[in-house]
């Protein structure tokens, strides 16, 4: 019987904390999870050994049967993987990879326009951010290995990319997530002329780290502004090593697969366009459902709002998987290949899910403890009003990367912002929602146990903690210049003020890592 002795505490930072730290300096990401998740179980059952196996147990059932029914969400998750492995690696057993490549390349003419291309792919795939992570690192990585761009800065280019769009797109799974938190925030507090979608599109321009990781993003694909520990992968990829071979294949890898040589072109966009549309269409059918048989009129917002993300992932995938076997099977591949294929392409994807299981059940243990509550409490006090955007988005931050979910720190900490809003000075309530979206997503971007991270690493197929330790840099170079930013429309209460403040501060960074960039290894 569990006691939840350190629930909302402190303590309730250790497990997290503890896995964080030793992923960093270990690089051992499923051993340091592990010992978070044991660390947290402890905790929760009151250091009782027979209790802790017992819960972890549970926790384990959890993760695929929950409360008498399929846990769909990780189940049909878990499913989009297998499957988009699968698709991956018949694109490259057919050749259609390689003719790609080979037809990029005389129009695609340097790693600058390989980096700006897949930048741009990450911005019209807007629908969700795994979906985007995923499907368009399939389709960049032939072209950024064809320019010896590192698989590291692919992984920064997705990520960076897929949150930030997400996040300030309405028509996204983020989009009405956040539409339908902040429809009944205000709704609680009597807002009730307001249109939430309104709300959400004044709230865009508040959104300082989303735009300017973007025009971070923008700035390092077009000037090369490699930092850190990006510059060294960057400089092992010119020498042909794209990946560090000395830790094994990354997720999603599929180097010893034998590629065709008369792919074409087809076998990649094809697939993947059946894959885009496809998903698209069960995540409005799907909403639509939802939304007939609650009696509400349809709308795009609303079937965002209401879809089933994991169900379409899913079934959206299988038929991709469905027209890609047709069109390799139309074009001659042996059956052996076929075969070879589909069971590397499922094997592939084995190491992403495992980190993905670890880091779900330490989700629930986090959960169980309470950190996120925990970290919403250091809100309160006497903290001056005008400081409390940049207060809530240091906070919101810290929750994201302490749980590894945004989605999570926005159900956390959207209500608090409002209430204090409310209770310090009501006309900073949308720009505290916003400074709290944007702590969220700099968390999300920081946090080894972020689902959404694992995912832009397996897309990329690099693995993990060097994907963090790179993008790291950049993450907290736009979180500084996002803090400015808030604390002078804070003080100020004008947005002009504090977009104007974010463009010097990013001016002045740009510059400072162009002199970096161009110092002598």
């Amino acid at each position: 019987m569990t006691t939840l002795s350190y629930a909302d505490s402190a303590l309730s930072l250790l497990p997290p904390v503890v896995a964080i730290l030793m992923a960093i300096f270990t690089r051992k990401v499923l051993l340091s999870l592990g010992v978070g998740i044991l660390l947290g179980i402890l905790l929760i059952t009151d250091f009782a050994v027979v209790d802790s196996g017992q819960y972890l147990a549970n926790q384990a059932v959890g993760l695929f049967w929950e409360d008498g029914a399929m846990n769909s969400w990780n189940v049909y998750l878990l499913g989009f993987l297998i499957l988009l492995g699968m698709i991956t690696a018949l694109i490259t057993v057919s050749g259609a990879a390689k003719a790609f490549a080979e037809w990029a390349r005389n129009r695609i003419r340097n790693k600058r326009d390989a980096k700006l291309l897949t930048m741009f792919l990450g911005c019209v795939v807007f629908i969700d951010d795994y979906f985007n992570s995923l499907v368009v690192g399939s389709v960049a990585r032939p072209l950024t290995d064809r320019y010896y761009i590192s698989r590291s800065k692919l992984a920064y280019l997705l990520d960076s990319t897929a949150a930030p769009i997400c996040v300030i797109s309405p028509v996204s799974s983020w989009g009405a997530y956040i539409i339908a938190l902040i429809g009944g925030i205000l709704t609680a507090h009597g807002f009730t002329d307001s249109g939430h979608l309104s709300v959400f599109v004044q709230m865009i321009p508040m959104n300082f780290y989303a735009i300017f990781a973007l025009l971070l993003l923008l700035c390092v694909a077009f000037m090369g502004l490699d930092i850190g520990p990006m510059r060294q992968h960057e400089l092992n990829a010119q020498k042909g090593n794209l990946y560090d071979e000395s830790k094994g294949l990354p997720p999603g890898a599929n180097s010893d697969l034998p590629e065709s040589d008369s792919g074409k072109i087809i076998g990649l966009f094809l697939p993947i366009t059946v894959l885009v549309g496809a998903t698209l269409y069960f995540m409005i059918s799907s909403g639509a459902d939802a939304l007939a048989a609650e009696s509400i009129e349809f709308s795009i917002i609303g079937a965002f709002e209401k879809t089933d993300v994991a169900w379409s992932l899913f079934y959206g995938a299988l038929i991709g998987l469905v027209a890609t076997v047709a069109l390799v099977i139309s074009q001659g591949l042996q059956k052996e290949l076929l075969i070879k294929g589909l069971v590397a392409g499922a094997r592939s994807m084995l190491p992403a899910i495992y980190i993905l299981l670890f880091a779900w059940t330490i989700a629930g243990v986090i959960g169980q403890l309470e950190t996120g509550k925990y970290m919403a409490s250091l809100a309160s006090g006497n903290i001056p009003f005008a400081l409390l955007p940049a207060v809530l988005f240091v906070l919101a931050g810290l929750t994201a990367f302490s749980t590894g979910t945004s989605w999570g720190t926005f159900g956390i900490m959207l209500p608090i912002a409002a209430d204090m809003a409310m209770g310090t000075h009501i006309n900073m309530m949308l720009p505290m929602l916003a400074a709290v979206l944007a702590g969220a997503v700099f968390g999300d971007h920081c946090s080894p146990i972020s689902d959404t991270t694992i995912l832009s690493s397996t897309g990329a197929n690099c693995h993990h903690i060097d994907h963090v330790l790179t993008q790291l840099p950049y993450a907290v170079i736009v979180a500084v210049i996002s803090l400015g930013g808030y604390t002078v429309l804070g003080f100020t209460e004008s947005l002009t003020a504090g977009l104007l403040t974010c463009t010097v501060l990013f001016i002045i960074s740009v510059l400072v890592l162009r002199v970096k960039a161009n110092q002598p290894s």
